[in-house]
């Protein structure tokens, strides 16, 4: 099985385009191994962009913000950026449309793309988030558990600072 790097895709329904998706700078094991440990608290800094009068990028809205430092756990630990939908995220959101809530290992499709996998298996995770607004510069996502006991196992904040 390859270790690919997390994508976080947010969809308003299981058939529509995402409206936010990030790749994350980690791989799929570490974000196991994190989750296996226990709460996993992710979070995503944009800078805020100064922009000066009407041709200033400062009224951009935070899902299009182009990267973000990523934390883990308190850990830095890379960048994450945003991505528009490929062949293969559409292969893979298609594949598990029908999942309300689970996990489970799907085969690779071939994305085109030079040196990239085209075999093997990708795992994925799919589930209900709580989302908060906090304001134009935060968003919070909170995994909600299936089976309505305990806090959330996997937090994802966005903060434009």
């Amino acid at each position: 099985m390859y270790d690919h790097c997390v994508s976080f895709a947010v969809q308003l329904d299981p058939r529509s385009e995402p409206v936010l998706l990030l790749e994350l700078a980690m791989s799929t094991s570490s974000l196991v191994k994190e989750m296996s440990s226990g709460l996993v608290r992710i979070a995503l800094e944009s800078e805020r962009h100064h922009g000066s009068g009407r041709t200033g990028i400062h009224g951009r809205k935070l899902f299009q913000e182009p990267s973000w430092t990523m934390y883990c756990n308190g850990r830095k630990c890379g960048y994450a950026v945003s991505r528009t939908c490929g062949e293969s995220d559409w292969h893979v959101l298609t594949t598990v449309r029908s999942v309300s809530v689970g996990a489970g290992v799907i085969p690779v499709v071939d994305d085109g793309k030079k040196g990239s996998a085209s075999e093997g298996e990708l795992l994925y995770m799919r589930a209900r988030f709580e989302r908060v607004v906090g304001s134009r510069d935060s968003e919070a996502f909170y995994m909600l558990n299936p089976e309505g006991n305990g806090g959330p196992e996997l937090s994802i904040f966005l903060l434009r600072i």
